[in-house]
């Protein structure tokens, strides 16, 4: 199989830049070929909390959070390793395409697209990251679902409308209480009218921001069809 631009990339920088893969330690590869192919070979399945928040949709993960997914998850968001963004993305559109069984459908001339809503990072965590790390998964998993030929894009429409506490060490009910209203769509709700709305982010545990995000759309005359993530806690 031929090697696309960016993979051959990473491996130049592999060698020229030799460190351990993220997700289990292993020298020579920011990601090391095993773990490379348990994100781009995601199995994705339903995902519901326990309990979940009123108006959550229905969310598909492509994977569970643990072990060398969490790993590669935190690499990216926290520490800036923003080359794992292709692979993380790829798991995201085997979620997406999961969510949405119209995806795997032949395209017609007629076909609406596919409109990948990401959750919003709040201004200080994108200044304080250098990036949106939702977003650039958005961004990855849309390039992914296009060179299948499903016509996907990227509408960042959400934003936060009152500041929010760290959500970590937060449980349920106190995390619905801490996003309830925070969040409000500020562009693109004309353009989202116009497809099918599918909600991502890059992890899944009470539901509550998806809940929040959906809510937001909702209230804006957007219909979400469902959410994806990478992985479910």
């Amino acid at each position: 199989m031929e090697r696309s631009p960016i993979r051959a990339l990473d491996a130049v920088l592999d060698l020229l830049l030799p460190t351990v893969c993220v997700g289990c330690g292993s020298p020579n590869a920011q990601l090391c070929p095993p773990c490379r192919a348990l994100l781009e070979d995601a199995d994705p399945s339903l995902a519901r909390p326990g309990h979940p928040p009123p108006g959550l949709p229905e969310i598909y993960a492509a994977l569970p959070y643990g072990g060398a997914v969490r790993q590669a998850l935190l690499a990216h968001k926290e520490r800036g390793a923003l080359r794992l963004a292709p692979p993380l993305g790829r798991a995201l559109a085997r979620a997406v395409h999961a969510a949405v069984p119209l995806a795997s459908a032949p395209r017609r001339r007629d076909t609406p697209p596919l409109l990948l809503v990401p959750m919003p990072s709040t201004a200080s965590a994108t200044r304080a990251r250098g990036h949106d790390p939702t977003v650039r998964l958005a961004r990855a998993a849309t390039a992914a679902l296009r060179a299948r030929g499903v016509p996907a894009r990227v509408v960042p429409a959400l934003r936060h409308a009152r500041a929010v506490a760290d959500q970590a060490g937060l449980d349920a009910a106190a995390r619905r209480r801490n996003l309830a209203g925070a969040l409000r769509v500020t562009r693109g709700s004309a353009v989202l009218r116009t497809g099918h709305v599918v909600v991502v982010d890059d992890l899944v545990t009470t539901g509550a921001s998806l809940a929040e995000a959906t809510r937001a759309l909702s209230e804006s005359g957007v219909d979400v069809l469902a959410a994806a993530v990478v992985a479910a806690a």
